[in-house]
């Protein structure tokens, strides 16, 4: 197993290339099981969450190739199933099930897995389904989902879901009618999905607004598209200038899918200028201690929650960091607190009070985005860190010890 050690105190200068969304090239994945022939997806970063789909759609019998482009075709599907064994380490294998029903019929798909970040039910895909008309059942762990077709429905999420909303619109796409779904998520991967069906002949209406109306069609065509850069990432290395009171140039960008946090950076202290698909930032001094509450796009989000919170532990004050997403997501603290920061817990509150200085320590990572957030603290502290369990990093964050040594980090992967 690998870990990343990490002589921290030096400020990153440089550029950086963004690379494609992983939570974008996942559902674009999943849905090309909705049309027979060779789908081609440009910019696909080369993670383990992505082959990990790509075994699971191989294992269906969607054959795939990745090398700059990345051509799925899923002509010769024999088994609708999504096993345990892969889905148990990745949620996002739950999107194949929206497809499959719609196109064959059936799915059986083990309930999903991923980062331990608190729970994140899929009652709301399933309740979706069963109002377009598929028979649902548990069975030993797997959703067993059957219909002959499904048909349009009015759907309202009982709340705000990423994965619910994109399930969903791929498989009302070949439904008999017309769906309407209320309360859907609006985030940037949603909008892209969306795009993405449309070229291959679908209708759909209102995506990145809170209603989505998808009418059905008999039959979809392969198409082609390029993924959109991650938000996430590019939120990472902007927060990676900031702590360690650096300078970057980010290249490959949607300045505009990351408002929330530019915003709260410039109030943290940070001088951001974007332009095109260009973002430069850079640190002016001590960072001031702002408030972060985590929201749907396109307020600030808790995909951002962990990095952030590395930022505010070398803040000027304190800071109020509310998690209103997920009610586990606070699994970093302890291990920012071995680096020396100074964190209470008060409910789904992070208290946050600045310190001059973070000091090395051994850290082990607990999820994807806490993965992040340790790093940025390994980078900014005095000594040496060691980040443990740096799978969860991999699923996410493409060559990331690559990016950060080319603007000055020093960092190195080495077996444990």
């Amino acid at each position: 197993m690998d870990k990343l050690v990490i002589e921290g105190g030096v400020p990153l200068h440089g550029e950086v290339k963004i690379s494609g969304a992983k939570n974008a090239a996942l559902p674009l994945m999943a849905s090309a099981l909705l049309a027979q022939g060779s789908h081609r997806f440009h910019n696909v970063p080369r993670l383990r969450d992505i082959r990990t789909m790509q075994i699971l759609l191989k294992n269906m019998g969607a054959a795939s190739e990745h090398d700059k482009v990345m051509e799925i075709d899923a002509s010769r599907i024999g088994s609708p199933e999504a096993p345990y064994d892969l889905v148990k380490t990745m949620r996002a294998s739950v999107l194949v099930l929206g497809p499959l029903v719609a196109k064959y019929g059936h799915a059986r798909v083990s309930l999903p897995g991923g980062c331990a970040i608190g729970a994140r039910p899929i009652n709301l895909h399933l309740k979706g389904l069963e109002q377009m008309g598929a028979d649902i059942a548990l069975d030993h762990g797997y959703v067993i989902a059957r219909a002959r077709r499904l048909r349009g429905a009015r759907i309202t999420f009982d709340q705000v879901t990423v994965t619910g909303t994109e399930n969903l619109m791929m498989a009302a796409c070949l439904a008999d009618g017309t769906t309407t779904l209320k309360n859907a998520a609006r985030e940037p991967e949603v909008c892209a999905l969306a795009d993405y069906l449309c070229a291959m002949g679908a209708r759909i209406e209102g995506a990145g607004t809170p209603t989505v109306t998808v009418t059905g069609v008999d039959e979809l065509r392969p198409s082609s598209c390029t993924v959109i850069p991650d938000r996430i990432e590019a939120g990472t290395y902007l927060a990676a200038a900031g702590i360690t009171g650096g300078s970057l140039r980010l290249t490959g960008c949607r300045p505009d899918h990351l408002e929330a946090v530019i915003q709260k950076l410039i109030e943290a202290g940070m001088s951001i200028r974007a332009e095109g698909d260009v973002i430069e930032a850079a640190a002016n001094g001590r960072i001031n201690s702002v408030n972060v509450k985590t929201q749907p796009f396109p307020a600030f989000p808790t995909d951002m929650q962990a990095q952030f919170m590395a930022l505010m532990t070398l803040g000027s004050g304190v800071s109020l960091i509310s998690e209103k997403i997920f009610e586990n997501r606070f699994m970093h603290v302890l291990e920012l607190r071995r680096l020396g920061a100074d964190i209470d817990l008060d409910g789904r509150t992070a208290v946050v009070r600045g310190v001059k200085h973070l000091s090395g320590a051994p850290v082990m990572a607990t999820d994807l985005r806490a993965s992040a957030s340790l790093v940025l603290g390994g980078l900014a502290a005095k000594g040496v860190t060691e980040v443990t369990r740096i799978y969860h990093l991999d699923r996410g964050y493409e060559c990331i010890e690559k990016k950060l040594s080319a603007v000055g980090a020093r960092i190195a992967r080495v077996k444990e």
